[in-house]
């Protein structure tokens, strides 16, 4: 199906009030997945006008083309994003078939070694996944949310699922973390009960 245009959706997006560049604005900068309600509240604007905005840029995000251009015989190519409606609400993400790429960029732009906050933040995921971020930060009793963004960056931890109820992403370790460990799976990963404090005993699991 063709897209509609701005200009027949009835929106102005020449204008200073560039809705659509504001839209994209904020979802890169998003943390987790935005509502359609979240995102007409922050711009002031109609959720019906948000909803028109959110679902042209995940068809044009797809390669879909409008009438015009399908009678001019072009092509639409997908971007190496994509826009995906999950946990309530909207988010980018890098498009599946691309995640090579991302891979290798970290791989090679990100030498330095994890600090110390990270390692432990790192540690709690992998023995406590699944995990929320704020569940992370209790254990740890400190705000843990650029340190999440790095091992994300890193691709050493991943978004497993958004709880329905909350809104939650819950985290994991990915397998670029069992490759540099030099493991097979998190059952090779040393008991951590001996390492801890009588006071942190809820945090002995098994897995």
């Amino acid at each position: 199906m063709a897209l509609e245009t701005p200009v027949e959706l009835g929106l102005d997006n020449t204008g200073p009030d560039n809705l659509y560049s504001a839209v994209e604005a904020i979802l890169m900068v998003a943390d987790q997945p935005l509502s359609l309600s979240a995102l007409a509240a922050a711009l002031d604007r109609p959720v019906n006008e948000i909803r028109a905005i959110v679902h042209y840029l995940r068809d044009e995000y797809d390669g879909k083309l409008d009438s015009a251009e399908i009678a001019a015989g072009k092509v639409g190519r997908p971007r190496g994003y994509e826009l995906r409606e999950i946990g309530g609400g909207f988010r980018l993400y890098v498009r599946e078939n691309f995640d090579w790429a991302v891979r290798l960029f970290l791989e090679n732009d990100n030498p330095t070694k994890l600090s110390q906050a990270a390692l432990e933040t790192l540690a709690v995921i992998a023995y406590k996944q699944p995990i929320s971020r704020g569940q992370v930060a209790s254990i740890r009793a400190v705000n843990v949310d650029s340190v999440v963004r790095t091992l994300l960056s890193r691709g050493l931890i991943t978004e497993l699922y958004t709880d329905s109820e909350s809104g939650a992403i819950h985290y994991g370790t990915s397998p670029l973390l069992l490759e540099k460990l030099g493991i097979n799976s998190l059952d090779e990963l040393p008991l951590i009960s001996p390492f801890l404090p009588d006071a942190m005993s809820d945090f002995n699991v098994e897995l």
